[in-house]
């Protein structure tokens, strides 16, 4: 199956730009910094002919089990880090997200991958718009959690004087908390969109627009709440730096016990 062919490609591409920008955290060596960057862009196009083949044999998004959930996760983390890496000029973003994106698509690579005939209570545009735009803002806040913790080391860095290469590699804090800011700007209306389309779904699905039993829809709404403090500070009180990195930090461990610990009795 070609899906497979192209998955598996994408195992080995993004094992090796993971393994280079890792080398690159070490080594000042700007050829390195390009490898790293066709493999994961390789990677990523391998990728998304692996999700698009998959979705046409299915004729649906394959958003379905968990393993196409962690390959999707994984796909929208790398097309949000390629975007932010040409905005900003930041390689070394790469040492801190791809490791995330090659966590995920391994844990997705060893669950079944057999293709699920889905339940008719998915078969709603309402459901695929929630995924679709979820996927989506959690990519931004992985990227918005490796920008906080580039942040917080580099911080450390300048207050103990230590300016050897890795601090070197580092781009400004200033750019830092901008990308943090950027993505959460994009991340949290989406989120916001795909908890309103969900509590649409459920209505066509059981009957009701919230169920306070379901503990993914419990957890979807403490780590919307974390969000919108965090952009609520930086917008009326002028959150910055040490205070916004670290509870962007803690928006984004909420978001993977929510998507990890907390299935939803109906998608999965």
């Amino acid at each position: 199956m070609m899906s497979k062919f192209f998955f598996y490609c994408t195992l080995v591409l993004y094992g090796g730009a993971t393994l280079a920008y890792l080398i690159y955290l070490l080594r000042t060596t700007p050829l390195l910094a390009t490898w790293a960057h066709r493999l994961i862009s390789a990677g990523f196009i391998a990728h998304l002919l692996s999700t698009i083949h998959r979705a046409v044999l299915t004729g649906q998004l394959p958003l379905t089990s968990m393993h196409e959930s962690l390959s999707f996760f994984s796909l929208a983390i790398v097309g949000a880090f390629i975007f932010f890496e040409r905005s900003y000029r930041v390689a070394i973003l790469g040492s801190f997200v791809t490791p995330l994106a090659l966590l995920a698509i391994i844990a997705s690579s060893a669950l079944p991958d057999e293709i699920r005939h889905i339940s008719p209570i998915l078969r709603s545009n309402w459901f695929w718009g929630h995924a679709l735009m979820a996927f989506i803002s959690y990519a931004a806040f992985t990227i918005t959690f490796a920008t906080s913790a580039m942040y917080l080391l580099q911080e450390h860095f300048l207050k103990r004087k230590r300016f050897g290469a890795l601090f070197r590699k580092l781009p400004s804090l200033e750019i830092m908390d901008d990308i943090s800011y950027r993505c959460l700007t994009i991340g949290f209306p989406l989120l916001t969109l795909a908890i309103i389309s969900g509590a649409i779904w459920s209505v066509q699905a059981g009957g009701n627009y919230w169920n306070w039993a379901d503990r993914k829809q419990v957890w979807s709404m403490i780590t919307w709440f974390i969000y919108a403090a965090l952009l609520h500070g930086r917008l009326t009180t002028g959150w910055r730096g040490r205070r916004a990195a670290l509870l962007s930090i803690l928006g984004f461990i909420v978001l993977l016990i929510t998507f990890f610990g907390m299935r939803h009795s109906v998608t999965w």
